[in-house]
């Protein structure tokens, strides 16, 4: 069982930058690929990026490569995603997921943190 809990989410001009922070709970964190996914308003959620269990490989949704970083640390239990140049269009609800495969398929993520807003004012 792992829990997760995201942190980070606010309010901020178009241009600006967020660091969002995913503390999960258990001993078994550094098993499980790591991904964040958004979803706005009236749409469907979205992958957003996914990171491998050491934190070698990473991928990203086109629209944000570039502009966002997806990192981990196995040992406090965190995965993080640092988000630059920000738009309004990246305003949304962003939510970590834990899984055992590295996919951009939402289905395939066992674990899901209760969501951080993020708006990006122009």
């Amino acid at each position: 069982q792992v829990q997760l809990v995201e942190s980070g989410g606010g309010l901020v001009q178009a241009g600006g930058s967020l660091r969002l922070s995913c503390a999960a709970s258990g001993r078994t964190f550094s098993t499980y690929v790591m991904a964040w996914f958004r979803q706005a308003p009236g749409k469907e959620r979205e992958f957003v990026s996914h990171i491998t269990r050491s934190g070698g490989s990473t991928s990203y949704a086109d629209s944000v490569k570039g502009r966002f970083t997806i990192s981990r640390d196995n040992g406090k239990n965190m995965v993080f995603l640092q988000m630059n140049s920000l738009k309004p269009e990246d305003t949304a609800d962003y939510f970590c997921a834990a899984g055992p495969l590295l996919t951009p398929n939402a289905r395939q993520y066992v674990y899901w943190g209760q969501g951080t807003q993020v708006t990006v004012s122009r």
